[in-house]
């Protein structure tokens, strides 16, 4: 990947941790499904939906790899109870993927797409954060496949399934509709500080209109 360019740091770490969470030592590997094998010939990021330009945008692992690198050094929190503090992820930010294949002004939403059909929807607002990221490398190292190695999202100030691993692109969506977890009882926000773990917790405005 190019060489880094800027280092987001949130300043002083967070130490204390969301409620109901446990200091994690290491880094578990959690995930629904198989590992999927990658094939970098036939690897590619797409950004597609309502796209400001009605194009669809894309990048093969080379192209995507040497888009700006950034690190952020930020926590990782489990739904299953597990935090790990500190961690400094590296790869492209989803602001620069945003400003490189801007949104249509309606868009509200973004649905990640990763390997299987996986998928994850995001407020475009918490998408947009300048610490959400796209993350290849965590410590200075490239990612495992077991942890999501090409790519994964990582949203910090959101549980850790928000953020799939083995990402392989992102929809515009003018409504919120949910992914493969929110459809299975998760919460539709998944906001930690407010222990937003599941669809019975979700308030009027919370997830997309019926």
């Amino acid at each position: 990947m190019g060489q880094p360019e800027s280092r987001e740091s949130p300043g002083a770490e967070q130490l204390e941790l969301p409620p109901g969470q446990r200091l994690q030592k290491g880094w578990p590997v959690t995930h629904y499904g198989p590992v999927p094998k990658f094939k970098p010939d036939r690897w590619e990021f797409r950004v597609f939906g309502a796209t400001a330009d009605g194009d669809k945008h894309c990048w093969n692992h080379e192209e995507f790899t040497a888009l700006p690198f950034t690190s952020v050094v930020a926590d990782l929190h489990c739904v299953t109870k597990f935090s790990m503090q500190g961690a400094e992820w590296g790869g492209v930010l989803a602001r620069d993927v945003l400003a490189l294949a801007p949104p249509a002004p309606q868009v509200t939403h973004v649905m990640v797409w990763a390997e299987y059909g996986f998928s994850s929807n995001l407020r475009l607002a918490d998408f947009a954060s300048d610490r959400t990221v796209f993350a290849t490398h965590e410590g200075g190292e490239l990612l495992t496949a077991e942890h999501g190695f090409p790519v994964r999202l990582v949203v910090p100030h959101l549980y850790a399934w928000k953020g799939p691993k083995w990402v392989r692109g992102i929809e515009y969506m003018t409504a919120d509709r949910r992914g493969f977890w929110e459809e299975r009882g998760y919460h539709n926000i998944g906001d930690p500080w407010r222990e937003q773990r599941y669809s019975y917790q979700e308030e009027p405005g919370d997830g997309p209109e019926l």
